[in-house]
C-alpha cells in the first residue's frame, strides 16, 4: 500500500492533529497497525543498542517520542471500539488486542533496554520523576523476571487481552439484544411524550415500525423505571438489565484467575495488592479501612429509605419499584418531578449556557463550533477552545446520542496528548448516551452526567506538561476521577443554573423555588444510591482479592452477603457479568477509586465555598496547581499545594448524610 493512501501513515495535517476521519476506512487499520508495530520496535531496538552510554534524552526522551504512528492508529480505533463498533471493527479488535499486547511485552520484558533505563541518571526533577516512572512501570510489567516466569507472564497478557475483547463485544451485543420492545403505547403511561416519540424512533432504526423500544444503559438501575407506571413493563425492563451478560460468566472466572496468577508472579498477594501499590491509596488496608466507614451506615439509611417507600407503595417494593416510589417519595417531600423538571433540560441549552458557560467564568476559556471540522460520525460536534487571551487551547468534540454501536455509559478520551515535547495541543472527546430527541431534553442526572464527563475533558485540555507520558488524566486511577466530580458542583450553582435551566419552549426561567427544592432533594436517596455503588465496589474487591474459582454467581452472592450489603431491593450498580469497568475498561481492584476521588473532591467543593465559590480567581488556581499538572507530579502532592492539607473525609460523610 502507498503511504498516501492509509491516512495513518502520517501525521494529520487538520488543526491540532484532529484525525482525518472523513478518510479513514476500515481496511486502513490492520495495515496501519502492522507498520505502526513493526516502526515501534525498530525504534525501540536503536534505543536499547545505542553504542552511547545511557543519558536521560538517548534513552527516557527518546522512548517518549518512540511510536507514533502506533499511537495514532490505536487512539482512533479504540475510539471506535467504544464509540462506534461495527462488525468491521469488531473483527479487527478480536485480532489485534493479542498482537498489541503481545507487543507491550516485547518492549516491556526487553532485558537490554530495562538495564539501560536502570543505567540513566538525571539531577533534573522532572526527568527524575519520569525515570522512576519508567522503572516502575517496567519492574511492574515482568521487568525483573526470570526467563520462565516472563514466558507465562507473556501467554497470561495475550489471554487477558482476549478475554477481555471478548466480554466487551458479548456485553454490546447482549444490551442490544435485550432492549424491551413495547408494542402499545399505552403501557408507557408516565413517560413524557417526548420520551415517548424517542423510544418509537429508536424502534424505527431498528426495522421495528410501529413498535417502542427502550434501549439498556450500562447500570442496572435504567432511567424509565422512575416514571413508569406499569409495574410489570417495570419488571421486565429491570430483569433485561440485570440478567446481561450471560455468556460472560464463564469468561470472568477465568480473568480473575488469571489476573491472581500474574499478581503472584510479580511478587503481590493478590491482583488488588498489585493495583493499589501504584495507587494513591497505596495498600488495600487504606482502601478496606474507607469501606468499612461506610457500609454500615448507608445500609441502614437504605433500609430507612425502603420502609419508607414500602410504606407509600402499600406492599415490600422489589428492585423494579424502588426508582418509582422513590420518585414519589421525592415530588412529595420536596415538590419535585423529575419528568417536569425536563423541559427545563435542553441539551444544547445546558451544553452552552451550563457546561461552557461555567468553564468561561471560571478559566475565562470560550468555544467555538466547527462545523467544517468532521468528527467520526454524524452525531459528533466539534468545538475549538481558546484562552481568554483568545490563544488556542485545543479541540472539544461531543458524541451525547446513544446507538447501537456504541458501549453504554458516559466517559472522556483523548485522541490528542498535549506535550510540549511533540508540540502537540490536546483533543478530547466526551461521550453520552442520551435518547435522541427534537428537542433532546435530560434528566437532571443526565445533565450532571453532562457536567462530570466535561470535568476529565477539563482535566486533558488544560494540560501543561513537557512529556506525553503525564498528559492530562494519565494520574492513578484512583485521583482520575476527582476533577471530573468537582466540576459536577456547577451543575447547581445558582448562577450557572440560572443561565441554563430554562424552559425549551418559551424560554422562561426554571423558577427559583424548584432550584431551591432540587437542590435540597440532593442529599435524598442517598442510602440507596451508595449502597449500590458499594455493593459494585465490594464484589469488585471480592473478585480480586478472595475469588478463589467456582461459578461466577455463586460467588457474587456470597461475596454482596459477606461484605453485608445484599439488600434484594437495592442490586449492585453493576452485577458481575456487565461490570465493564473492571473486565473491560481499567478499572480492575479500582472500582473503589469513584468514593475515594469524592472524598478529595467533597473536600474542594467546601474549599470553593469558603473562598467565595464560582470566581476567576478559584478557577485559575484550580487550574494552575491541579488540573495543569497532569501525572508531572505525585498526585497527593499536588492535591496538598492546592488545598493546603491533606484531605478530611468529614464534607463526604455529610454530602451522603452518614454523618
Amino acid at each position: 500500500m502507498q503511504p498516501a493512501a492509509n491516512p495513518f501513515l502520517i501525521p494529520s495535517a487538520l488543526p491540532y492533529g484532529l484525525p482525518p476521519f472523513a478518510d479513514i476506512r476500515e481496511e486502513h487499520y490492520l495495515p496501519a497497525f502492522e507498520q505502526g508495530m513493526a516502526e515501534h520496535l525498530a525504534e525501540v531496538r536503536n534505543i536499547a543498542d545505542g553504542p552511547e552510554p545511557a543519558t536521560f534524552a538517548n534513552t527516557i526522551e527518546a522512548l517518549e517520542l518512540a511510536g507514533q504512528l502506533l499511537d495514532r492508529v490505536a487512539t482512533v480505533f479504540f475510539t471506535m471500539v467504544s464509540s462506534h463498533s461495527t462488525e468491521g471493527v469488531q473483527e479487527i479488535q478480536k485480532e489485534i488486542t493479542p498482537r498489541l499486547a503481545k507487543h507491550a511485552d516485547a518492549i516491556h520484558l526487553d532485558a537490554a533496554l530495562f538495564a539501560r533505563i536502570e543505567a540513566v541518571r538525571t539531577d533534573d526533577p522532572d526527568e527524575s520523576w519520569l525515570l522512576e516512572r519508567y522503572r516502575t512501570d517496567f519492574r511492574r510489567a515482568g521487568a525483573g523476571l526470570a526467563t520462565a516466569d516472563q514466558e507465562r507472564l507473556r501467554q497470561i497478557n495475550e489471554e487477558l487481552s482476549t478475554l477481555g475483547t471478548r466480554f466487551q463485544q458479548n456485553l454490546l451485543k447482549d444490551t442490544n439484544d435485550r432492549a424491551v420492545e413495547v408494542g402499545d403505547a399505552a403501557e408507557l403511561a408516565g413517560l413524557s411524550e417526548d420520551a415517548v416519540r424517542g423510544l418509537r424512533d429508536t424502534a424505527a432504526e431498528r426495522g421495528l415500525e410501529g413498535k417502542y423500544l427502550i434501549t439498556l444503559g450500562l447500570p442496572t438501575g435504567q432511567p424509565v423505571l422512575a416514571s413508569l407506571t406499569d409495574r410489570e413493563l417495570r419488571r421486565r425492563v429491570h430483569e433485561a438489565s440485570a440478567g446481561r451478560g450471560g455468556q460472560n460468566a464463564e469468561l470472568i472466572t477465568r480473568i480473575a484467575v488469571l489476573r491472581a496468577e500474574r499478581a503472584r508472579l510479580l511478587g503481590y498477594g493478590d491482583h488488588a495488592e498489585y493495583v493499589l501499590a501504584d495507587q494513591t491509596a497505596g495498600t488495600p488496608g487504606a482502601v478496606t479501612e474507607m469501606l468499612d466507614k461506610l457500609v454500615a451506615p448507608a445500609v441502614a439509611n437504605a433500609r430507612r429509605e425502603q420502609a419508607d417507600l414500602s410504606e407509600m407503595a402499600g406492599f415490600e417494593i422489589e428492585a423494579w419499584d424502588w426508582a418509582f416510589y422513590a420518585e414519589k417519595v421525592r415530588k412529595a417531600r420536596y415538590a419535585i418531578d423529575a419528568a417536569a423538571m425536563r423541559p427545563f433540560f435542553e441539551l444544547d441549552r445546558v451544553l452552552r449556557d451550563g457546561v461552557f458557560y461555567a468553564a468561561t467564568r471560571l478559566y475565562g476559556i470560550t468555544f467555538t463550533e466547527r462545523p467544517d471540522l468532521v468528527g467520526y460520525q454524524p452525531d459528533v460536534r466539534v468545538f475549538e477552545v481558546f484562552n481568554e487571551d483568545g490563544s488556542p487551547l485545543g479541540l472539544y468534540l461531543g458524541d451525547y446520542f446513544a446507538r447501537a454501536s456504541k458501549r453504554g455509559g458516559a466517559w472522556m478520551n483523548s485522541l490528542v496528548k498535549q506535550s510540549h515535547l511533540e508540540g502537540l495541543k490536546p483533543v478530547v472527546v466526551n461521550n453520552l448516551n442520551l435518547v435522541k430527541g427534537e428537542p433532546t431534553l435530560m434528566t437532571f442526572d443526565e445533565v450532571n452526567t453532562l457536567f462530570h464527563e466535561f470535568g476529565h475533558a477539563l482535566h486533558a485540555l488544560f494540560s501543561d506538561v513537557r512529556f506525553p507520558r503525564f498528559s492530562g488524566t494519565s494520574v492513578p486511577r484512583d485521583f482520575v476521577e476527582y476533577p471530573s466530580q468537582v466540576n459536577e458542583m456547577w451543575a447547581t450553582d445558582p448562577e450557572i443554573v440560572a443561565n441554563y435551566a430554562r424552559h425549551h419552549e418559551t424560554g422562561e426561567p426554571m423558577p427559583q423555588e424548584l432550584v431551591d427544592r432540587m437542590i435540597a432533594a440532593q442529599k435524598f436517596n442517598q442510602g440507596f444510591a451508595t449502597v449500590e455503588y458499594l455493593a459494585a465496589t465490594l464484589l469488585d474487591w471480592a473478585w480480586h482479592t478472595s475469588y478463589d474459582g467456582g461459578d461466577a454467581y455463586a460467588f457474587e452472592e456470597r461475596a454482596l452477603t459477606e461484605a453485608g450489603v445484599a439488600l434484594k431491593a437495592v442490586p449492585p450498580r453493576y452485577r458481575s457479568t456487565y461490570f465493564a469497568h473492571i473486565w473491560s475498561s481499567g478499572y480492575a481492584a479500582g472500582y473503589y477509586s469513584y468514593i475515594w476521588s469524592e472524598v478529595l473532591d467533597a473536600d474542594t467543593v467546601e474549599w470553593f465555598a469558603e473562598n467565595g465559590g464560582l470566581s476567576r480567581a478559584n478557577g485559575d488556581r484550580f487550574r494552575r496547581d491541579l488540573l495543569s499538572k497532569g501525572g508531572s507530579l505525585d498526585a497527593m502532592t499536588a492535591f496538598r499545594a492546592f488545598r493546603g492539607r491533606d484531605p478530611e473525609i468529614a464534607p463526604l460523610l455529610a454530602r451522603r448524610g452518614l454523618d
